[in-house]
């Protein structure tokens, strides 16, 4: 018996390798920054790059205005993605001073990035293996790509300490971060050639004591123009 082969998620795109690189060449000069072991993909982690009370800040925002976590696209598993999320306005004053603080560490322009979000875990909350880039052979592509189009790089920053569990693991890369207040994670989603990486699936895993609170950032190819709802 023979299976169909599953279309890629993606094609090449010479805009997206020289994101891909050039954020890459930045990345690699800052000082402090480690680039995790794997060939699979291109990730980095940079301890110390929030402080405390930026992180106790962005503690605080995410409580206030939390709200049950979404997917894009639906799934029959209701354990698929059970945290919390903060939609964080990038212009409040104490607040855009950290969006672009993200977008100039990878030397991205900020008008790219969409809007950073907050999350929160309670324990037993999770986010099972997913992928970042958008799988353009789905429905919600055509609105995507007129929205800035694919996304290129994440940042992930992790606000606090977690008693046990809620690490980030990569299980195709073989990297596993385990959270540190103020530690920066960053991966391209694209591959050298600027095609969707798919070992850059990736889950939060179950929170087992504690809480976790990270932000994450996307940044897209273009510009970020989200649709506004009537």
């Amino acid at each position: 018996m023979t299976t169909a082969l599953r279309k890629p998620p993606g094609t090449p795109s010479p805009v997206r390798a020289d994101f891909g690189r050039e954020v890459e060449e930045n990345l690699s000069t800052v000082p402090g920054i480690r680039r995790a072991k794997t060939d699979a993909a291109v990730l980095f982690a940079l301890p110390g790059f929030l402080s405390d009370e930026e992180c106790t800040l962005l503690i605080a925002t995410i409580d206030n205005g939390r709200r049950k976590s979404t997917l894009l696209t639906s799934t029959n598993d209701p354990n698929f993605r059970t945290s919390d999320s903060c939609d964080l306005d990038r212009w409040h004053p104490l607040l855009q001073p950290i969006d672009e603080k993200i977008a100039h560490l990878l030397g991205l322009p900020p008008e790219h990035g969409e809007t950073m979000q907050g999350q929160r875990y309670a324990p037993g909350q999770q986010f099972r293996a997913h992928n970042d880039y958008f799988n353009e052979n789905e429905p919600y592509w055509a609105s995507m790509a007129v929205q800035g189009g694919q996304r290129t790089w994440t940042a992930m920053v992790y606000l606090n300490e977690v008693e046990q569990g809620g690490a980030t693991w990569f299980p195709q890369a073989g990297v596993r971060f385990n959270p540190r207040p103020g530690m920066l994670v960053a991966w391209d989603n694209m591959n050298p050639d600027g095609s969707p990486n798919l070992a850059t699936l990736h889950e939060g895993m179950a929170v087992v004591e504690g809480t976790k609170y990270i932000i994450t950032k996307w940044f897209r190819e273009r510009p970020w123009t989200p649709t506004i709802e009537p």
